[in-house]
C-alpha cells in the first residue's frame, strides 16, 4: 500500500515550487527586480506525451486525490505531457492563471513528495511563466483545459536541477512527475482601446516626454493607447519587463513619478499595480504606450493607505526589453 502524501500549505508549496523569478519587490513601477529568460512565449509548442509520462499509471476521479504508480526510474530529456482525463473548459495558455489540484512524485525512486488537500483552500494557484515556477510544472499545465487531469514528467533540467528540492524529498539530479487537475483559468485583466479625449504627448530633443493631460472628467476605466506599435517579442504575464516610464496624477496634474533621465526600470508585470501590468501585456517590445487607470487598478480607493490612493494615474511607458533581452 503507497504510503500517503505530505500535504503542504498552499503558501509553502507555492515556494517549493518557485523557478527563476526573484523576490518581489513591493508593487511600485520603479523598483527593479532581477531579469529573467524563459523561452519565449511565441516559440513555445505543448508538451508531447513519451514513454515517460506513458509509465506513470492514474486512476480516480477529476477532482479527488489519484491513485498513482510510477514504473521508476523514468528518464526523460524533456518535459511529457499526458493527458488522463479530457476537460470541455477554457484552455490554460502561457501566462495565464490556473487554480489546480496535483501530486508530486520523485520520478527516479517512484516515491510520494507531496499534494495539495482536493478540497477548497487547499488548492495551488500558479502563473504559467517559467520566469515564476519551474518549467517542468508549466509545461504539464500549459495547454490543458479545465477540468482535465494530466501527467507530467519533467528532467531534472527543468525542475529542481541537480540541487534537489530537500523540503519536498526530492533528491539531486531527479526526474519528477506532476499529476494535475486544472480547477480554473483566471480572467485577464485586459484595458480597454482609448480612443476620445487621449492626452497629448511631445518629445524634446532629448526625449523627455511631456503628457498633457485634457480637460475632461478622469476615465473611470482601465484604457491604453499604442502610440507606436513594437515589433519585438511579446510581453507574457509574469515576464521580466525593461522599461521607461512616467507616472502623471490626473487629480493633481503633477508627475509623481519616472525613469526618463534616469536609468530604465526592470521588474516583474506581477510586482506593479494591477492596471500597469496590463498595460504591458500582450504588447512588443518597442512598442510605447499610454494607460489610464482608476484608483482600485492604482494605489487603492484610500488616500490614507497610500501618498496616491484615491487617485487616477496615467502612465507612458516605453516597453525597451522583455527577460533580459
Amino acid at each position: 500500500m503507497p504510503r500517503a502524501l505530505p500535504v503542504l500549505t498552499v503558501a509553502a508549496l507555492a515556494l517549493a515550487l518557485v523557478g527563476c523569478a526573484s523576490d518581489a519587490p513591493e508593487s511600485q513601477p520603479s523598483e527593479p527586480a532581477s531579469p529573467s529568460s524563459p523561452t519565449a512565449s511565441e516559440d513555445r509548442e505543448c508538451a508531447a506525451p513519451g514513454a515517460g509520462s506513458d509509465a506513470v499509471d492514474v486512476t480516480g476521479g477529476f477532482g479527488e486525490a489519484p491513485h498513482v504508480v510510477v514504473d521508476a526510474p523514468l528518464e526523460v530529456e524533456t518535459t511529457e505531457r499526458r493527458v488522463v482525463i479530457e476537460g470541455d473548459g477554457a484552455q490554460a495558455v502561457y501566462g495565464d492563471t490556473v487554480v489546480v489540484d496535483f501530486t508530486l512524485y520523485d520520478g527516479t525512486t517512484g516515491e510520494s513528495a507531496t499534494s495539495t488537500g482536493y478540497v477548497d483552500g487547499q488548492r495551488a494557484q500558479f502563473l504559467l511563466n517559467e520566469a515564476a515556477f519551474i518549467p517542468g510544472l508549466v509545461k504539464t499545465i500549459e495547454c490543458s483545459t479545465v477540468g482535465s487531469r494530466v501527467v507530467g514528467v519533467a528532467p531534472a533540467a527543468e525542475a529542481f536541477g541537480q540541487s534537489g528540492s530537500p523540503e519536498l524529498g526530492i533528491g539531486a539530479g531527479d526526474t519528477v512527475v506532476f499529476v494535475v487537475d486544472v480547477v480554473s483559468v483566471a480572467d485577464k485583466l485586459v484595458p480597454a482601446a482609448w480612443t476620445d479625449d487621449v492626452p497629448e504627448v511631445t518629445r524634446d530633443d532629448a526625449g523627455m516626454p511631456t503628457v498633457t493631460l485634457p480637460d475632461t472628467d478622469a476615465p473611470t476605466e482601465l484604457l491604453e493607447a499604442v502610440l507606436a506599435a513594437g515589433d519585438g517579442a511579446t510581453v507574457v504575464a509574469g515576464d521580466s519587463v525593461t522599461v521607461d516610464y512616467q507616472g502623471t496624477s490626473w487629480t493633481t496634474g503633477e508627475i509623481f513619478d519616472q525613469s526618463f533621465g534616469k536609468a530604465p526600470a526592470t521588474f516583474g508585470t506581477t510586482q506593479v499595480v494591477p492596471g500597469f501590468g496590463a498595460a504591458l501585456v500582450g504588447q512588443k517590445v518597442g512598442a510605447t504606450v499610454l494607460v489610464v487607470m482608476p484608483p482600485e487598478l492604482a494605489y487603492g480607493p484610500d488616500p490614507d493607505a497610500h501618498e496616491l490612493g484615491g487617485q487616477t494615474l496615467v502612465f507612458l511607458i516605453d516597453i525597451l526589453g522583455v527577460n533580459g533581452n
